[in-house]
């Protein structure tokens, strides 16, 4: 197993898992790697990626980024950026500053789908399951939508993009996966 969405204590808005004990447990479940996922910054990458060639686990950077929503701007999707090598590193560093710089709605840094596509090299895109653009259509009942949206995510992302699927007992999880799951296939 290797966890590619953790939140840590620098993830300021939803993260409690502290560096130190990331990796003790790292090391406890014998695992290979691990990717850091704060909240649309990068704050915790020195520390991370210390902790992580100390303990001998491989570090993978990456972000989770809140996608704009071009017809609700105040309700933006979810999405999880990794960074596949270094220019995938660089474009995240990119995507992350533009979103400060000119992306910002109500002081939260919004990505622009237009940015990901100009800068896609050295990336993997996870589709941020139901609260993602593909997630959130599907629960729309809004089939068509869905497969636009995934349309552009591989044709951006070709070999790199990856939808969500995740089960931890919350509201309406199940019919999304029922629908991710047919989609997908």
């Amino acid at each position: 197993f290797i966890h590619l969405n953790i939140h840590t204590e620098y993830s300021i808005s939803d993260g409690i898992v502290r560096i130190g004990d990331l990796f003790s447990e790292c090391v406890a479940q014998n695992m290979p790697a691990v990717a850091l996922a704060d909240q649309s910054n990068l704050f915790a990458m020195v520390k991370f990626y210390k902790k992580a060639i100390a303990n001998g686990i491989k570090p993978i950077m990456g972000v989770d980024v809140w996608l704009e929503n071009e017809k609700k701007q105040s309700e933006p999707f979810k999405l999880l950026l990794l960074a596949q090598n270094q220019i995938g590193f660089n474009n995240i560093l990119k995507i992350i500053s533009r979103s400060y710089i000119e992306g910002q709605h109500l002081g939260v840094p919004i990505v622009k789908r237009e940015w990901l596509r100009l800068l896609s090299d050295g990336l993997i895109v996870i589709s941020g399951a139901k609260e993602g653009d593909i997630g959130k259509a599907l629960l729309a009942d809004d089939l068509d939508k869905a497969r636009r949206f995934l349309n552009f995510w591989r044709d951006n992302f070709p070999d790199r993009f990856y939808m969500e699927l995740q089960r931890v007992g919350r509201a309406n999880e199940n019919e999304y996966l029922e629908r991710a799951v047919d989609l997908a296939y």
